[in-house]
């Protein structure tokens, strides 16, 4: 099968899912810290919005993969010993959150002021209000971003492989060693990320363009 046997080829698929997975769980968790971080960074308590600069500030500012090492060996030193797959995807999911939750920020930022300034005067509770007013349109702003991210965010999986975590890159690099065919190889790996990753670049583009049409 594309010049791999069955088997090997099987295990590069079964690589795939694991890098899947892996963006899945980063994407999803990441998610709901993000969230949390954008409404403390758009918020009105100082102490908040200075702690979650620091906390984005510090994820955006070093490199996946040092924060990928920090979890993996330095949680081992205080007492936390998890598995491979458990350290990414903590370390995924912390990027993720500095990362969204950045996105986020600026989206519920641009929400028009006016339409906030009018709930508050007609009575509706912060709640409601982020509910109901400004998290739909934050979403639908943040969007493109949201799908740019998580392109970045299949392909940064490919790090995990450096704690024994077998990806589909590290899966690749396992049967490239078996087979001696490391151009035929990681041209199908190569192939397997570009069918994850170009249709959900077209899909952001689209959404950019249309959001921008809308616009005008």
């Amino acid at each position: 099968m594309l010049g791999l046997k069955t088997a090997e080829f099987m295990f590069l698929l079964g690589g795939l899912k694991w890098t899947l997975l892996l963006s899945l769980v980063g994407l999803g968790l990441g998610a709901v810290a993000g969230l949390l971080i954008a409404l403390a960074r758009s918020g009105a308590t100082v102490w908040l919005r200075r702690l979650t600069a620091a906390y984005i500030g510090v994820f955006q500012g070093t490199p996946l993969l040092m924060q990928l090492f920090v979890t993996y060996y330095g949680l081992a030193l205080f007492g936390f010993h998890l598995e491979a797959w458990e350290s990414v995807a903590v370390g995924f999911t912390l990027n993720a959150s500095a990362f969204l939750g950045e996105i986020w920020r600026g989206a519920i930022q641009a929400v028009p002021r006016g339409q906030t300034e009018a709930a508050q005067a007609l009575g509706v509770g912060y709640i409601d209000r982020m509910r109901f007013i400004v998290l739909p349109q934050a979403l639908k702003i943040s969007l493109p971003a949201t799908i740019g991210y998580l392109v970045q965010l299949i392909k940064g999986t490919s790090l995990a492989a450096i704690v024994g975590f077998t990806e589909l890159s590290r899966a690749g690099n396992i049967v490239s060693n078996q087979t001696f065919k490391p151009l035929l190889v990681y041209g199908i790996v190569g192939a397997l990320y570009f069918a994850l990753c170009w249709p959900l670049s077209l899909w952001g583009s689209r959404l950019e363009r249309r959001l921008a049409t809308a616009a005008r």
